[in-house]
């Protein structure tokens, strides 16, 4: 399993767009969490001694996850003896804190030393009609009548509930803010069939809005998006259709699918440290990859094979990677041909964002990552700041060492990386944004690029 964007845990994580459905169809899609942690009576939000808030969701296995709103996070196992130990992050390491939990009908928790107590949320299921089919969603508003902002989480490319595995459900509530969260079609609880395409998926989110604002009715107030990874594609063209508020989009891009996996291979040979003439023969991978998915995976192996048998002795071949290319190398021509077709199904290659973030006048946030291996966001960071400079309403908060989910990492001796927290002011970042409409001091490492002063500068905790 991995983990994306604090909307979801691991087992829910928005990988990028090609990455999730190739892992799912040829290795047998990623691990759930069992019916059995999602269904743990320990599950919700729970307000501490100290004020702040620690949220307990399902996780791999048994396991639980707990995440607070400083970013920090990590993997909760059960004893015998009632007690349960955590781990740091995703990593194995003990971080030293223990967690009991009383009965369930008592909903209180001992957390790290601190007492804490399940807060109540004001809870809606429902069932509403997306594109031509049920979608199963829910509205989790702030206990009382106040008025209040309400966010509608818009899925990456994962197969799971996202009403079952997405924190941010409870999170935001905590901090005084409506959810609407809702199963993509062909996931969870939600009817049709699974589909990558933009279109069909901004329909559904407009819908959710629809719906969003039907349920709470007075207490509706700011209404948007905030999606990531993929949901960066299908968030400002749902706005661009039927307008909201504003838009929140983590580690997304304003590049094509296409694009993507192409600027992940060159982000592995940087990576990598190799020069330009390395990187000249990695693009030919690149445009080989290419090739196949535009043709529906009808035609273009003979020339990715020439170039496997050319170049996949050297050093650097081992580590081109990509978003998808790493399947089309390391999967049989013949299988790719039969499960191609239907796994990429509604994928629009090459879809171009700008035209729709070039006439968006709707106010938004774009949070990326520095580091991002999977998603890279070096061009997708000038083309934004391009936008700023023509008069686009769009703020954007870089996280230097941050990569795909906004995620901070270790790099293991073998150059694998393991993920430890969010970064400090992530949520934070998020939550006043949506609360006003604007950032208000220090998030963390964050560099911000604010729209109306067009400026850049660093702020921390």
């Amino acid at each position: 399993m991995r983990k994306d964007v604090m909307p979801t845990i691991r087992a829910a994580q928005v990988m990028p767009w090609l990455f999730a459905l190739v892992l799912a169809t040829f290795v047998g899609g990623v691990a759930h969490a069992t019916d059995a942690s999602v269904r743990n009576c320990h599950v919700g939000a729970y307000r501490l001694t100290d004020g702040g808030v620690v949220d307990v969701g399902p996780s791999e296995g048994s396991h639980l996850r707990w995440r607070r709103e400083d970013g920090t996070t990590g993997s909760l196992t059960s004893h015998a003896d009632g007690t349960w130990t955590s781990t740091l992050g995703w990593t194995d390491r003990s971080d030293g804190i223990e967690v009991t939990f009383s009965d369930c009908a008592k909903g209180s928790i001992e957390f790290a030393g601190m007492h804490g107590q399940r807060i109540a949320f004001d809870v809606t299921n429902t069932r509403f009609q997306g594109a031509g089919v049920t979608l199963a969603g829910r509205l989790v508003l702030p206990k009382g009548n106040a008025r209040v902002p309400i966010v509608v989480l818009i899925h990456g490319s994962e197969h799971e509930s996202a009403r079952d595995f997405y924190s941010l459900q409870r999170m935001f509530p905590a901090a005084g803010i409506g959810v609407f969260v809702y199963d993509k079609r062909g996931t969870g609880a939600s009817c049709g069939t699974y589909t990558q395409n933009y279109l069909v998926l901004a329909d559904d989110a407009i819908a959710a809005v629809g719906e969003a604002k039907r349920l709470a009715g007075p207490r509706a107030g700011r209404i948007g998006y905030q999606g990531g990874s993929q949901g960066g594609w299908v968030a400002p063209l749902a706005a661009k259709i039927s307008p909201v508020d504003f838009v929140i989009v983590g580690f997304g891009l304003a590049v094509s699918p296409l694009d993507e996996d192409r600027e992940a291979i060159a982000y592995d040979m940087q990576r990598q440290g190799y020069g330009a003439d390395v990187m000249a023969k990695a693009m030919q991978v690149a445009d080989a990859s290419a090739a196949i998915l535009l043709s529906d995976f009808r035609s273009g192996y003979d020339k990715l094979d020439a170039l496997k048998k050319q170049y996949g002795k050297e050093p650097w071949f081992k580590h081109v990677h990509g978003d998808v290319t790493w399947a089309l190398l390391a999967w049989p021509a013949e299988e790719l041909k039969q499960k191609g077709p239907e796994l990429f199904a509604g994928v629009p290659l090459q879809y171009d964002p700008m035209p729709v973030l070039r006439n968006l006048d709707t106010p938004q946030l774009w949070i990326l990552g520095g580091e991002d291996a999977d998603a890279p966001s070096a061009e997708t960071i000038k083309r934004l700041r391009g936008l700023q400079q023509s008069g686009r309403p769009i703020t954007l908060a870089v996280y230097p060492h941050a990569e795909h989910g906004m995620y901070e990492f270790e790099t293991k001796p073998d150059g694998t990386r393991v993920d430890t927290r969010n970064p400090g002011g992530y949520f934070a970042m998020m939550r006043d944004f949506i609360l006003s409409g604007k950032l208000q001091g220090k998030y963390g490492n964050a560099v911000l690029h604010d729209a109306v002063t067009k400026t850049s500068g660093h702020a921390n905790d």
